[in-house]
């Protein structure tokens, strides 16, 4: 192998240097056309494929630019040939040669150097590789995810995650372009830094030079960016790391980034409307031939997103949306039918949840009327496992007519009175899940509706649906703890109407109950949900410390407590702070939407396992005695359950 050359006194060109011409090529793979025939080039990369047709060889040779056809003629170049009938595939080579047109008949259109091949004068092996443990250059071979994980560095070669790390790239790069455009700084927040609730289980670091003492890993920039607009910045912005000790699901890691930002002297249709035009401009950008199916997005109060679709993170590509039933249940039925001049609805199971407070709602799913029983006790199935009793059905068949396990207690009417409630037409299929709980109703169909989306492909794949969700409630009420929760973070501010009722029924803020007139406020909150998924949330948030204080109180702190946990922007609080706010925008998730993944793994260059484990590091790992004994620590095991 040649040595690589001293550097010289005099650099090159700024125009030079900036190329991605280097000593071990002129161009990349994927960068030669039939323009430049006759060129003597310089190639570089991996060995794709390699095979022989009498005294030729031809080598595909690849980087993450392209791939450009070599061809070795044993006649023209006997030294290059008889080097290249030992490479094997994933070799790294160098490669001199002169542009030629491939003969006709062996262009390749699907190649955008299809049209041409190098001509090999000579070649230099740069590196030898091992037979990789699968096929790199076979992108449609099923692979293990394990093995994926524990080769991450063979995987990023094949062609399906190289292309999607390179649009993560490219959506990074569109947000930051339209950031600074707005007027936006670019500013990065510790990582090491003190524990704050956010909803999850911190990632803690203990200190060496502070022993007994701990940082936390940041779930959020949250206290960061708001101290930020108290300190005049305006706008800010960052590619934040973000870390949460939780379980993992498709849509969650360990370790995670997110676009986070913050604006100044902003209301919520202010921040939402810079929000929304950034995502537009990024996803036509990044993704021009998706459509985004409506503009400007819907905005949808969470009340009425949870009534229609049960749920605050709708996927809106499809109908099917949930329909109260009592009314047409309620209706009454015809002479001589079951239940006929009985109050309620005829069936004794909807009318005790109806009297019990609860809901009685459905959703007619298309060209379903056809389901075998197997079929129902699998939805079934389905709907229990989120905590449904149940789940009753009425059949519409090709004709008109319906069926339905429950038609002798609801009688002929009331069917069709439901059926006429929820839309349903020949072929139909109507659900209907029953609840004391009305949020359990809104849950479980909520659920059923989306995974009956996917399932009768009633998703456009290819169609991008924004939506906001926009004034969820302030607090719910947490009943082991008996107190209020924010459901979002405990800085979003309130709709400026509901601020009186940010009080106790006791009348004292350190007093609480869910009687509160507190549980019915509404927080100036909004998430930007697509194709079903949460991709962000945000709020405008409280930027007077009295009213902070007071919101801290019915969360369950003492003064002492919410001084110790949130001195720093309290006290900053006190030196003017400007009306504020912002949002965080998963960067994985909308990578993840963006190339059709259900799982972000597959758009993060080296994830963790379901487990939190990375298979290609051996992390996490057992401490070196000596770490821990620096630290002044020692593992003395977990307690065992009912310890």
């Amino acid at each position: 192998m040649r040595a690589m050359t001293e550097p010289t006194r005099t650099p090159t060109s700024a125009q030079a240097a900036f190329s991605l011409a280097t000593p071990y090529r002129d161009v990349t793979c994927g960068e030669l056309r039939a323009d430049d025939v006759d060129r003597e080039v310089r190639i570089a990369g991996w060995v794709h494929r390699r095979r022989e047709h009498g005294g030729l060889t031809f080598i595909d040779l690849r980087d993450r630019h392209g791939l450009t056809q070599v061809v070795v003629n044993e006649a023209d170049a006997p030294a290059a040939a008889e080097l290249a009938s030992r490479v094997r595939n994933e070799f790294v080579l160098a490669v001199t040669g002169k542009v030629h047109h491939r003969l006709p008949g062996t262009t390749n259109s699907k190649l955008p150097t299809g049209e041409i091949e190098v001509q090999a004068s000579s070649i230099e092996v740069l590196s030898e590789a091992n037979t990789p443990p699968f096929y790199i250059n076979e992108p449609d071979a099923p692979v293990d995810e394990s093995l994926r994980l524990r080769y991450r560095y063979l995987d990023i070669r094949r062609k399906p995650m190289l292309d999607r790390l390179l649009l993560r790239s490219a959506l990074v790069k569109a947000v930051r372009d339209a950031h600074h455009r707005a007027g936006f700084v670019e500013i990065e927040t510790p990582i090491l830094i003190k524990s704050t609730p956010e909803g999850a289980r911190d990632f803690i670091v203990p200190s060496r030079l502070q022993p007994g003492s701990i940082y936390a890993l940041p779930q959020s920039p949250q206290q960061l960016k708001q101290l930020l607009m108290v300190s005049g910045m305006d706008r800010y912005f960052q590619i934040a790391r973000c870390f949460r000790d939780e379980d993992l699901r498709g849509d969650r890691q360990p370790e995670f980034t997110q676009l986070d930002l913050e604006m100044s002297f902003v209301d919520e249709q202010r921040v939402m409307d810079f929000v929304e035009a950034m995502i537009v401009e990024v996803s036509q950008a990044v993704v021009p031939d998706r459509p985004i199916q409506q503009l400007p997005f819907p905005r949808i109060d969470y009340h009425d997103a949870i009534e229609r679709y049960g749920s605050d993170k709708p996927d809106l590509r499809f109908g099917m949306e949930l329909v109260d039933l009592a009314p047409a249940l309620l209706g009454g039925a015809a002479s001589g039918e079951a239940g006929s001049g009985e109050p309620g609805t005829g069936f004794h199971v909807f009318d005790e949840v109806l009297a019990a407070g609860g809901r009685v709602k459905a959703i007619a799913a298309p060209g379903m009327a056809g389901a075998s029983r197997s079929q129902i006790d699998e939805l079934t199935q389905f709907v229990r496992r989120y905590g449904a009793k149940g789940l009753a059905h009425v059949s519409v068949a090709a004709d008109g007519t319906v069926h339905s396990p429950i038609g002798k207690f609801l009688g002929e009417e009331r069917v069709a009175a439901a059926v006429a409630a929820v839309g349903a037409g020949p072929g139909d299929l109507v659900l209907i899940v029953a609840d004391a709980n009305a949020e359990t109703v809104a849950d479980v169909l909520g659920r059923l509706r989306q995974e009956l989306g996917l399932r009768l492909g009633l998703a456009d794949p290819n169609v991008l649906a924004y939506c906001w969700v926009f004034h969820f409630p302030m607090y719910q009420w947490d009943e082991e703890l008996q107190r209020w929760d924010a459901t979002h973070n405990p800085f979003s501010g309130v709709v400026p109407e509901d601020e009186k009722l940010l009080v106790t029924a006791a009348g004292d803020p350190h007093n609480v109950s869910h009687e509160d007139p507190a549980g019915r406020a509404r927080a100036m909150q909004y998430d930007i949900a697509l194709n079903g998924w949460e991709l962000g949330g945000g709020s405008v948030r409280i930027h007077k410390r009295d009213l902070l204080e007071r919101s801290f109180a019915l969360q369950g702190y003492s003064y002492e407590q919410m001084h110790e946990r949130f001195g720093a922007i309290l006290e900053a609080f006190d030196f003017g702070a400007p009306p504020h706010g912002g949002i965080a925008m998963g960067i994985d998730r909308w990578a993840a939407l963006f190339s059709y993944q259900t799982n972000i793994r597959e758009v993060m260059a080296f994830p963790k396992t379901q487990s939190g484990t990375d298979l290609m590091l051996g992390a996490p790992s057992e401490p070196e005695a000596d770490q821990f004994k620096e630290l002044g620590l020692a593992f003395v095991g977990l307690e065992s359950p009912g310890q």
